[in-house]
C-alpha cells in the first residue's frame, strides 16, 4: 500500500519551488551559524558562514525581476548587506565582532524576507535585551519561539549557560497564505 500519510496540499506559494529552495538553503546555513554562536564554536560559525556565502550567491533573486512592484530593486540592498556581514563574520578574528556582524546580518535578512514576502513558514524575530551589555539588544531569526541565545549562549565567561534562554520573540515574519483545504 501507499507509504506514510497523504500529502497535505499547501496554499500555493507566490514564488517558484526553485526560489523557495534557494531561500531554505540560506535559512539552513543561517540557523547553523546561530547555533554555532550558541555553543561558542567559532569553527562551526566559519564553516556555516562559508555555506551561507555560497547559498547567498545561488539565491534565485533574478526571478523577482518579473514582478512590476519593484520587489527586486528593494531586495538588492538588504541582500548586499547580508553578503557583506557574512564576509565580516568570516574576516573578524574575535567572536564579539563576529556577533556584531551576525546582528546586522540578521536585521538585513529579516528585511529581505519581508521585502520578498517569504511564505514558506512562520519565522520568529527574537530579541535579547542585553546581547551586547546592559541596554544593548541583539536580534536573530528563529524557526520556533524557543530561545537559544546566540549572543550569550552556553559558554559565557560570566553567566556560563545561565543566559541561554534570555530574550524572546519580538515579532514574526509570516506571509503564509491561509490553507484553503479546510485542514488545520
Amino acid at each position: 500500500g501507499p507509504k506514510g500519510p497523504k500529502p497535505v496540499s499547501l496554499a500555493v506559494s507566490k514564488h517558484s519551488p526553485a526560489f523557495n529552495q534557494s531561500i531554505q538553503t540560506v535559512l539552513d546555513a543561517y540557523y547553523n551559524i546561530s547555533e554555532g554562536f550558541v555553543t561558542w564554536d567559532t569553527v562551526a560559525v566559519a564553516r556555516h558562514a562559508n555555506e551561507l556565502k555560497t547559498a547567498l550567491d545561488s539565491l534565485k533573486i533574478d526571478e523577482l525581476k518579473v514582478d512590476t512592484t519593484g520587489i527586486y530593486e528593494s531586495a538588492l540592498d538588504p541582500l548586499s548587506n547580508v553578503k557583506n556581514e557574512t564576509a565580516n563574520i568570516l574576516k573578524e578574528p574575535s567572536i564579539d565582532k563576529k556577533r556584531t556582524s551576525f546582528n546586522l546580518l540578521s536585521e538585513n535578512l529579516r528585511l529581505l524576507f519581508i521585502v520578498v514576502k517569504y511564505d514558506q513558514g512562520k519565522l520568529y524575530w527574537q530579541e535579547c535585551p542585553m546581547a551586547f551589555g546592559e541596554g544593548y539588544a541583539g536580534n536573530w531569526i528563529s524557526k520556533t519561539d524557543a530561545v537559544r541565545n546566540p549572543y550569550l549562549g552556553t559558554q559565557h565567561p560570566e553567566y556560563k549557560d545561565g543566559m541561554l534562554h534570555c530574550g524572546g520573540p519580538k515579532d514574526t515574519i509570516n506571509f503564509m497564505l491561509p490553507d484553503t483545504t479546510g485542514k488545520k
